[in-house]
């Protein structure tokens, strides 16, 4: 990409980045705090995205990624997955709020399904809707999936894939699935790939997985750094790719 058109395009996203509006939303007496932007232009369509951030709670990355799909004619929504009080204070606590929610994934789909329903607030159409989610988030995207909440499908990024012991089994998916991994990911073993792809098969699921070479966890995220030694870290063109193929999906599920 051209470094002036480069630049323009920075300029936009971080003129839509400042039309997030914050929206106060509860699950009983928690109070939860999104984020929601409409498309930049009017359009017919009314799709909604509702993003699911990583383990710290809504990051630069997520609220980039709203602002894009917005630049893109989306109407997105960025939970708020912790609640006003619980966010973590470091990668410590971030473990320990994410491990909640992942051992308890009723509790984790009830919260999904709380956004989902401020994202048709927004101006989504209820039934042009798309899950997606980033490490911690991605784990969420396939829970809204094994769920079956009303979407039209889910896009679990650098997202863990596994169930936990006493998990229901969902016995059919419906909501189509995509999935972008690291091929180089260290937080997942080939047995929970493996693991993975076995359960789509037995629920029947329309499901997808791209691997990147040379990515491991967060490849998506400028901020986690360059060292793949770490485990996690940013990689530009596996990131590249991945925003095509996941707007690739958004198209062909959302078409008509």
């Amino acid at each position: 990409m051209k470094p002036a058109l480069t630049l323009v395009l920075t300029l936009v996203v971080s003129s839509t980045f400042a039309q997030l509006k914050p929206v106060a939303y509860h699950d009983g007496a928690q109070k939860l705090n999104g984020l929601v932007i409409a498309p930049a232009k009017a359009t017919q369509k009314k799709a909604g995205i509702l993003i699911l951030p990583a383990w710290k709670g809504i990051d630069n990355n997520a609220k980039e990624t709203a602002a894009k799909l917005a630049q893109q004619g989306y109407y997105a929504f960025v939970a708020d997955i912790y609640g006003e009080g619980n966010y973590p204070k470091d990668t410590k606590e971030a473990g320990q709020q994410s491990g909640y929610y992942k051992k308890n994934a009723s509790v984790y789909q009830q919260r999904i399904s709380l956004a989902l329903q401020q994202l048709i607030k927004a101006g989504a159409d209820p039934s042009r809707i798309i899950v997606i989610g980033y490490c911690f988030g991605g784990t969420g995207a396939i829970e809204a999936a094994r769920a079956n909440l009303p979407v039209k499908g889910v896009v679990s990024i650098h997202g863990g894939l596994g169930q936990y012991a006493g998990e229901r089994k969902t016995a059919v998916i419906k909501p189509k699935v995509l999935v972008l991994h690291g091929a180089d990911d260290p937080s997942m073993t080939t047995e929970q790939v493996l693991g993975f792809q076995q359960e789509m098969r037995n629920a029947r699921a329309d499901w997808q997985m791209i691997e990147y070479a040379n990515a491991v966890h967060a490849f998506t995220d400028p901020d986690a750094g360059n060292d793949n030694s770490k485990g996690a870290a940013y990689n530009e063109l596996a990131a590249k790719r991945s925003w095509k193929h996941m707007l690739l999906f958004f198209d062909e599920i959302l078409a008509g």
